[in-house]
């Protein structure tokens, strides 16, 4: 059986601080996409955000698989921003419809995503596409 990670495109630039993919709206999407998070992120020498940056990528890839049928892009961007720079991520997918903050209670299994998105980035947010929506938040980086 074929791996969903073969059939992944992607593009990374170093120079220009910016990579992205797009993976197939399948369950390995979620464990694909934060690896090559954390090996960009490596690279770039910004490995202090590496496992934030990993779990909530995780979230929304995971969001993204529950409610839409499509394919599902990545993109990360390296922004300097004064002294410190700014790490942009994003999470693209085919549905239009914005997520939804939800109230999770102690007993619930889950609702908690972007919450913890939310709670650990400098800010995030949501606008709409061409086809679908993007879901981007940014953390400071050294």
């Amino acid at each position: 059986m074929g791996s969903p990670a073969g059939e992944v495109s992607g593009v990374i630039d170093s120079e220009g601080g910016c990579a992205e993919w797009v993976f197939p709206a399948a369950p390995d999407a979620v464990r694909t996409a934060r690896s090559l998070v954390r090996r960009t992120l490596d690279e770039w020498d910004l490995d202090s955000v590496g496992d934030i940056a990993a779990l909530l990528v995780s979230e929304l890839v995971t969001n993204a698989l529950r409610h839409a049928t499509g394919p599902i892009g990545v993109r990360l961007v390296r922004r300097p921003a004064g002294v410190a720079g700014i790490l942009l991520v994003e999470v693209s997918d085919p549905l239009p419809d914005p997520p939804r903050e939800r109230v999770a209670h102690p007993e619930d299994e889950d609702g908690r995503g972007l919450q913890l998105v939310a709670a650990a980035t400098r800010r995030w947010g949501t606008r709409p596409g061409e086809a679908g929506k993007t879901v981007w938040f940014e953390l400071t980086v050294p």
